[in-house]
């Protein structure tokens, strides 16, 4: 059984549970990245959803990469961690006036806007300011996914963006705002998406936009796809950087961009997830009547996705090379959902062994809760353990 390297010496002296991550591998991830998006001139902006840590986002943005923000909290994030507010996007549906004055008065790049009262608010917010805001529409080009329904945001039922319908009223209603400008537009049609030809409808989309605003005399500067790559939590050992190349370059065949324009990208899941697992120490190995419980010190309120999404991520008891045994792998919530998986192999487990959740980067510790009044799980990362 092919598993991870992990000191597990040095987290002997570390209370579990807690999460580590691996410096090296995220800045071979960034690399790879910016190998892509230097090679066609594209920008790329980290998702900051996916992991705020403070220490991730200073890596992220010393990269240079710009940020992906959806909330006050989290623009001010980025901007401690040192990224530019010049390469800062805002995004999400329920903006307030709070939010929105900071990153007015942060002089962002751009407000990702999701509906009219959104821009009318923006428009009023900004000329109490003397200022004009830069926004970007984001427009649901109804693409399906194909991932959980959970993580699709561009079919015409989700909540995000302007439907193609409205586009006309849309931009007839921007040129009346004077404090408002419009410097392009946005799409995000899902996530964890690991066929790369999904992304083809949207470029084909985009072509048909481009051609619609161009017959209204709208020249965009900036197109923004958003994000969405997935990566491999079945295999994360053998492929712990998502294929960039292909990704990139569907967009680079397919969208057809104008002279001067830029295309921005989203990334978060794929840019930290593989860097990151959850460690916990075996609590009990419970004995029930038809099969074996591993109980972790670690439960859905660390590492909520397999509760929530019914996510998988491979388990690998990091302390045991004994003979293989089926196991169910429980947490200790009073919640009949926190469990991470059922009949799963495992080196023999005893109390008190190290286990890794791996491919918890993205969505784990950011997501982690104090229900059941537990702690916060702390983080560590592998160049200053």
């Amino acid at each position: 059984m092919t598993k991870g390297t992990f000191p597990v010496e040095r987290f002997k002296s570390i209370e579990t549970p807690f999460y580590y991550y691996d410096v090296d591998l995220l800045k071979e991830t960034l690399d790879k990245i910016k190998d892509q998006t230097h090679k066609y001139g594209y920008h790329q902006h980290y998702a900051v959803k996916a992991n705020a840590n403070h220490k991730i986002l200073q890596i992220i943005a010393a990269a240079g990469f710009g940020a992906d923000c959806v909330s006050g909290n989290e623009v001010k994030a980025a901007i401690s961690a040192g990224f530019p507010c010049s390469k800062i996007v805002f995004a999400g549906v329920g903006k307030t006036d709070k939010e929105i004055n900071l990153a007015l008065d942060y002089n962002i790049f751009c407000f990702n806007v999701e509906s009219l009262p959104e821009l009318e608010v923006i428009n009023e917010l900004a000329e109490k300011k003397g200022k004009k805001a830069s926004v970007a529409i984001r427009i649901n080009p109804n693409v399906d996914a194909h991932t959980h329904e959970y993580i699709t945001t561009g079919l015409n039922e989700n909540k995000f963006g302007f439907s193609m319908s409205s586009l006309d009223k849309v931009f007839d209603k921007i040129k009346t705002f004077e404090n408002i400008e419009l410097i392009g537009i946005h799409f995000h049609i899902g996530s964890q998406i690991t066929e790369v030809e999904t992304f083809e409808p949207l470029c084909k989309r985009v072509n048909e936009l481009q051609s619609q605003c161009e017959a209204k005399g709208i020249q965009l500067r900036n197109i923004n796809v958003g994000g969405g790559l997935g990566i491999d939590y079945d295999d994360p050992n053998t492929n712990p950087i998502a294929d960039f190349g292909p990704y990139f370059e569907v967009f680079h065949k397919h969208l057809e961009l104008r002279k001067g324009q830029i295309l921005h990208f989203e990334l978060g899941r794929a840019v930290v997830a593989q860097c990151g697992s959850l460690i916990s120490r075996v609590t009990y190995v419970k004995e029930g009547d038809s099969k074996k419980f591993v109980i972790l010190d670690a439960g859905m309120t660390d590492l909520i996705r397999p509760a929530l999404y019914q996510a998988y991520h491979k388990i690998e008891n990091i302390s045991s090379d004994l003979p293989i045994e089926k196991y169910d792998v429980v947490g200790p919530i009073c919640e009949s959902s926190d469990c991470f998986v059922k009949d799963y192999d495992l080196n023999e487990t005893k109390r008190g062994d190290f286990v890794a959740l791996r491919s918890a980067g993205a969505y784990g510790e950011i997501m982690a809760s104090q229900y059941n009044c537990r702690e916060i799980p702390k983080a560590y990362l592998s160049d200053k353990l």
